[in-house]
């Protein structure tokens, strides 16, 4: 298991005081990017975690899960991605893969939440939602805590992206797939439509995998 840390002190010590833009910039970085974890090498085989903002319990509808569904079918069928494994939870989705050249992890990671977040939105309005006006100003908060974000801030900055060797990805497949047990959802990993188990059993599942 590979990451990379980032240490704003350990970065900024070494640095003359007359480098005061220089740590200024590498501050800005590191707090908007917020993680310890980053993507050094844009075509290597990831763990990769995006939460929902505020753990918010988004995913309890099928209209939502399939808008994921959908866009991990189209990144596969037309931006280079590659999936070993995935898991879509209640707040989170956990997946293994990588991206084919010239295609980029960073940016199948930005456009994947983009595109979601946005059709997110749409159908929180346009389906019955008991809790459309809740969540609607959840979003909407988070959104005006940064500019970057437009009407609704829907995923959390951070990706998680832990690089995997072959040993562990096995490990994290077998971990993603139990989750829904864990949360008491299913008994058995395979009988969670939304993931990957049912390819590993031998049972074609929702999205185009390719097996480890």
């Amino acid at each position: 298991m590979k990451f990379l840390y980032i240490s704003y002190k350990s970065l900024t010590s070494s640095l003359k005081n007359e480098d005061n833009n220089l740590i200024k910039t590498l501050k800005s970085y590191l707090i908007m990017g917020g993680s310890r974890y980053i993507i050094t090498d844009q075509n290597q085989t990831y763990f990769i975690t995006c939460t929902i903002v505020g753990w918010i319990d988004l995913f309890t509808r099928p209209e939502y899960k399939n808008i994921i569904v959908d866009s991990l079918n189209h990144c596969i069928e037309n931006k280079g991605l590659i999936l070993n494994g995935w898991v879509l939870m209640t707040n989170h989705i956990h997946f293994i893969g990588r991206c084919k050249e010239p295609n980029k992890m960073s940016d199948f990671l930005r456009d994947f939440k983009k595109f979601t977040s946005k059709q997110l939105a749409v159908n929180i309005k346009d389906i019955p939602e008991s809790r459309r006006d809740w969540l609607l100003d959840k979003f909407s908060f988070e959104a005006r805590k940064t500019n970057r974000a437009e009407n609704h801030k829907i995923w959390q900055d951070d990706n998680h992206p832990i690089e995997l060797q072959e040993i562990d990805a096995f490990q994290k497949l077998h971990y993603i797939h139990d989750n829904p047990v864990k949360a008491g959802i299913v008994e058995s990993p395979e009988q969670y439509i939304y993931s990957s188990a049912k390819d590993y059993a031998g049972i074609k599942g929702l999205v185009k995998i390719e097996l480890i």
